[in-house]
């Protein structure tokens, strides 16, 4: 995807040493942290008020300061500065991955419900909207996103390569799920599994952030408020009101269809289709070691060039 030069050598030592990707995981994560935390403190501070006001304005001041922090701050630390929450296109990813986390959720309640393993058995309501469009949707995928693809995948990659990157990115996804209610292992895995690589699969794809975050709220959404079914082990109210029944490999059990062969399948088969494009449009990075010999390769043979003239 890019080529690292030797302009790096001319920089004092300091600058190399907060530069290199790991020491900028390090001072981003720490960054973001610090925003999460302020997001945190600002909203136990809040007056007493009616409980849904608090989370809307806790959400919000959470998503607005680790925005700022990432767009002024995160973006421009580093040897390469992306911002990945750029503004231009912002609407259209967003929009493609919306459709797409929705379109894939629908998908594997239909085929959950041909395998009889869910089933709609009355109305629910969408007195639960707010909550459902806060704590399991819209927070989570915004934070998530930008840490897990907009900082921890990023500075991975740009040190190990995007192989390495998904492969750890997806382990630590999959792990920073196995305290939800009704986890298991093999829930965690299963999230390792179809989230990890259809999440990064759409950031090295568009290598932009905004189709992850609307892939990953859409289909919290779908699942929760649409469909009924538990978000990553947390019971929701939907417009329905449904049932998981049936061999847990295709019910999910408690946890949801999450946890079942049928995301598991579906899901995968999505993330690997984008990331094969990414490929095809030679989006991959390759490891900081290999890039660098390449680039020291390339000036010898410049300087040899130039000594045979």
């Amino acid at each position: 995807m890019h080529d690292d030069s030797d302009e790096d050598d001319f920089r004092p030592n300091w600058h190399k040493i907060a530069d290199f990707p790991l020491v900028t995981l390090l001072i981003a994560t720490t960054l973001f942290a610090l925003a999460l935390g302020g997001g945190i403190l600002a909203g136990r501070a809040l007056p007493p008020m009616d409980p849904l006001l608090s989370l809307v304005i806790q959400s919000l001041v959470t998503i607005t300061l680790a925005m700022i922090v990432y767009k002024v701050v995160i973006a421009h630390i580093g040897f390469i500065h992306k911002d990945e929450l750029r503004f231009d296109g912002a609407l259209r990813e967003t929009g493609i991955g919306l459709a797409f986390g929705a379109g894939l959720f629908t998908l594997i309640v239909a085929l959950a419900a041909l395998l009889d393993v869910y089933n709609i058995i009355g109305m629910g309501s969408a007195r639960q909207l707010p909550n459902i469009l806060l704590a399991t949707t819209i927070v989570p995928a915004v934070m998530e996103e930008m840490f897990f693809r907009g900082i921890l995948f990023r500075w991975v990659e740009e040190f190990t390569g995007s192989w390495a990157a998904l492969v750890l990115t997806s382990a630590l996804f999959g792990l920073a799920h196995i305290g939800n209610d009704n986890a298991t292992w093999f829930s965690s895995f299963a999230i390792a599994v179809e989230a990890g690589v259809l999440l990064g699969g759409a950031y090295m794809l568009t290598r932009s952030l905004w189709m992850p975050i609307g892939l990953h709220a859409a289909w919290n959404f779908t699942q929760g408020f649409i469909f009924d079914v538990p978000v990553s082990g947390i019971d929701s109210q939907g417009i329905v009101e449904a049932r998981l029944s049936g061999p847990e490999l295709l019910s999910g059990g408690q946890f949801g269809l999450e946890a079942s062969i049928l995301a598991l399948l579906v899901a995968t088969a999505a993330g690997v289709w984008l990331i094969r494009r990414a490929m095809l449009e030679d989006r991959l990075v390759e490891p900081w070691w290999v890039r660098r010999r390449r680039s020291q390769e390339a000036v010898r043979i410049d300087v040899d060039a130039d000594a045979g003239l």
